[in-house]
């Protein structure tokens, strides 16, 4: 009897196992609704297994489906109320349910977003993503409503003892949004030099766009690349070149060298670079070739409308 127990107990949790690991995959895979079943099954006759109640919100989440997210995130915080992670979550779910629907409804919840999130930074005085999350949280919302920059500066410099890159980056974004270039430029830069990911970068590009800065973009972008040598950032320059009719061969030699190397994980489909192309003729006048790369944009993605206004662009040239 004691044999057969064991046994039993064993395939029970060889089962549990299978099934946590089944979803785990399904979800690295992006096979959300995969995720979500394997979940579902599972929790029929385990529903307090914590794992898979909070892989079943991560599969729910992944597909925007806010509501249940949140009911399985909560489920985890009532049970384990001192564990951090599990209140970002919930927080988390809830703030991108806020941002799904109107300003009058969100408003609603908004308080319980804060209040989810402040929980468990006091709970974890380590959890970057909290921090984070409190940073964007404040620097995003007006005044009246709980808003302030201050309260923002002061998780960044949270962050900043974390993790010099992630404080640099924060404060980068406070800065930015506080109406202070100087400090913000500042900041990114400091997080390239301390850090010099490919993230890092890309945040110090996103400002300069965002300052009509495309020169500085451009500089930053080359930089990039001759550092993490990334095919995807030639396609990068020469969006920018294209976008502000600037550097204009520099962007038709990054756009087409994006092309000779183009592979899947460069994220950025072909056609993209083919309208970007376009553009650049266009902005040469060149109404052949312009017409030429716009029409290989449009047969390898017939539904992405801006294509069609460009054809339209370059037709009444």
């Amino acid at each position: 009897m004691i044999r057969y127990l064991f046994v039993l107990m064993l395939s029970s949790f060889c089962y549990s196992q299978t099934s946590i690991e089944n979803a785990e995959a399904f979800i690295v895979k992006k096979e959300f609704v995969k995720a979500q079943s394997e979940m579902s099954t599972f929790l029929a006759s385990n529903p307090n297994d914590l794992k898979a109640i909070e892989l079943l919100g991560d599969a729910y989440g992944h597909q925007k489906k806010w509501d249940k997210a949140i009911v399985q995130y909560q489920k985890l915080k009532q049970k384990r109320p001192e564990n951090a992670n599990y209140h970002y979550k919930y927080g988390g779910a809830l703030g991108m349910k806020a941002l799904s629907i109107s300003k009058i409804e969100a408003l609603g919840i908004i308080g319980d977003v804060k209040d989810a999130f402040l929980k468990a930074a006091q709970l974890d005085p380590s959890h970057i993503e909290t921090r984070w999350a409190l940073v964007e949280l404040y620097v995003s919302l007006p005044g009246i409503v709980g808003g302030s920059f201050s309260k923002a500066k002061r998780y960044a410099e949270e962050l900043e003892e974390l993790s010099k890159v992630d404080g640099y980056l924060a404060k980068g974004y406070v800065y930015e949004y506080d109406d202070e270039p100087e400090l913000a430029e500042k900041y990114y830069r400091l997080a390239i030099k301390v850090g010099g990911s490919v993230t890092c970068y890309e945040k110090l590009t996103d400002f300069y766009e965002g300052q009509d800065q495309p020169e500085k973009a451009i500089g930053n972008l080359e930089e990039a690349q001759q550092k993490h040598q990334r095919n995807a950032m030639h396609y990068q320059i020469g969006k920018v070149c294209a976008d502000y009719n600037i550097q204009l061969e520099k962007g038709e030699k990054c756009l087409k060298a994006y092309l000779s190397h183009h592979s899947s994980k460069d994220g950025v489909p072909k056609e993209w670079a083919y309208y970007r192309l376009a553009q650049i003729y266009k902005h040469k006048n060149n109404k052949d070739k312009a017409l030429e790369w716009i029409n290989k944009a449009i047969v390898g993605l017939p539904d992405i409308e801006v294509f069609k206004e460009e054809k339209t662009a370059i037709t009444n040239l």
